[in-house]
């Protein structure tokens, strides 16, 4: 078992409660240390045993896991759920998956609907004869209702928490407080009032201040809403580069069909275009430590299938290519990508930017349409002197009420 000694406070009554055998919903503000926490619980577990789950393919390759959906047999919830769970129980691997594992970890379980949820919850029930939650499964939620909704083609949102299944489940929350990206409190005090959809005077002011005419020459990656925005401005800065274009094909291999399907949508450009001198961002978290998602630099030397990256603090590092993999419901790599653990640096959308901890950024706020979409793009930073803002509205500055009612005043984030 980890030394307690590793962590302290907030994030030790969590590690105590995320082994204490109890379905746990893993919350906190962006910055808190929810992935952290989880990476040093899973070192106690074979992937096998308790294995992560994600919203889309897209995410299950950034997380090392698998799809919600294909671990339940969900497919793309064609026919509703009685369909589906008729399908289900015709399935015998499925059975056999789901009675082997101990538990499951949900990331991003704020962008699994309620109706899933409960759908996952009878099948597991099914799967393991177990009239328990989940069939006696150890569910382990991890996420923040604040920012990435449910996706919805109509009607309400339909959050995880607002259905029955949730209370079934019966979670223990562990709510971390203590903000790790920033120690900036002023800064902390405008995030939570923005997480929470209210613009204050403070918070007014604080942005207006934040205001600069958009220098495009000036350092910093540029957070925008939608992403045409973000790919024109990135080939724009690029084109300024008087050295020569260097194309990197992503290589795959596996599921043909898969290929096909997910090309689009995989979190790895068909083709990496750079140049040297250009500014780029790590799309990934390296097990050395040389780097996390979202450090930036500059690419100094490209030569034998290697990249030289100058990071911000002037530190050179050799970058290889790395493998992303997808993999299947038996947590089998059924599509994998090569590719150098890189993009262009300029710009990328504030949906993209998830996760990430970065120093510098412009952004866009002027015309966003989901709440905790503003909110997500300013927690990037890890220090407000690295905020400048193109132009915001204050329309822009949402939170659900539903979220609001949930969370309850249960905890102040930023004391």
């Amino acid at each position: 078992m980890l030394a307690d000694v590793e962590l302290y406070g907030d994030q030790l009554e969590a590690f105590h409660l995320l082994l204490s055998g109890e379905n746990v919903f893993l919350t906190g503000a962006a910055g808190s240390g929810k992935s952290f926490l989880i990476k040093k619980f899973l070192k106690e577990f074979s992937k096998n045993e308790f294995p992560v789950l994600a919203s889309t393919g897209a995410a299950a390759v950034l997380v090392g896991g698998r799809t919600f959906h294909s671990f339940f047999g969900l497919g793309i919830m064609e026919g509703g759920p009685e369909k589906v769970f008729e399908k289900a129980k015709k399935d015998k691997r499925l059975k056999k998956r789901i009675a082997a594992v101990e538990g499951i970890v949900i990331d991003e379980v704020s962008m699994i609907s309620g109706d899933v949820l409960d759908l996952a919850d009878q099948i597991a029930r099914w799967a393991r004869e177990n009239e328990h939650p989940f069939g006696g499964l150890r569910v382990i939620a991890v996420g923040d209702f604040a920012q990435l909704p449910p996706i919805n083609k109509i009607g309400p949102r339909n959050w995880g928490f607002k259905h029955p299944v949730w209370e079934r489940a019966q979670f223990q929350k562990a709510f971390l407080k203590t903000n790790h990206r920033t120690h900036d409190d002023n800064y902390l005090r405008v995030l939570n009032d923005i997480r929470e959809g209210r613009v204050t005077e403070h918070v007014y002011e604080f942005l207006n201040s934040k205001v600069r005419t958009h220098d495009e020459a000036d350092s910093g990656i540029r957070l925008f809403p939608f992403r045409n925005q973000s790919e024109q401005f990135n080939l724009r800065q690029l084109n300024k580069i008087p050295s020569e274009l260097l194309v990197f094909p992503t290589l795959y291999w596996g599921d043909e069909g898969k290929i096909v399907k997910m090309k689009d949508t995989f979190p790895v450009p068909a083709e990496l275009t750079l140049k040297i001198g250009a500014e780029v961002i790590f799309t990934q978290n390296d097990p050395q430590k040389r780097w996390i998602n979202g450090t930036q630099g500059v690419v100094k030397q490209i030569e034998d299938g290697k990249i030289i990256v100058e990071k911000r603090t002037g530190r050179e590092v050799t970058v290889d290519k790395v493998s992303f993999d997808l993999l299947n419901a038996e947590g089998e790599v059924i599509m994998s990508a090569s590719q150098f653990p890189l993009n262009l640096g300029y710009a990328t959308t504030i949906h993209k930017s998830q996760g990430a901890t970065l120093d510098k950024i412009w952004c866009d706020l002027s015309q966003l349409w989901e709440p905790g979409q503003a909110y997500v793009a300013l927690s990037r930073l890890r220090d407000a002197n690295g905020l400048n803002i193109i132009k915001w509205s204050s329309k822009s500055i949402k939170a659900d009420p539903e979220v609001i009612r949930f969370y309850g005043g249960e905890i102040d984030y930023f004391p």
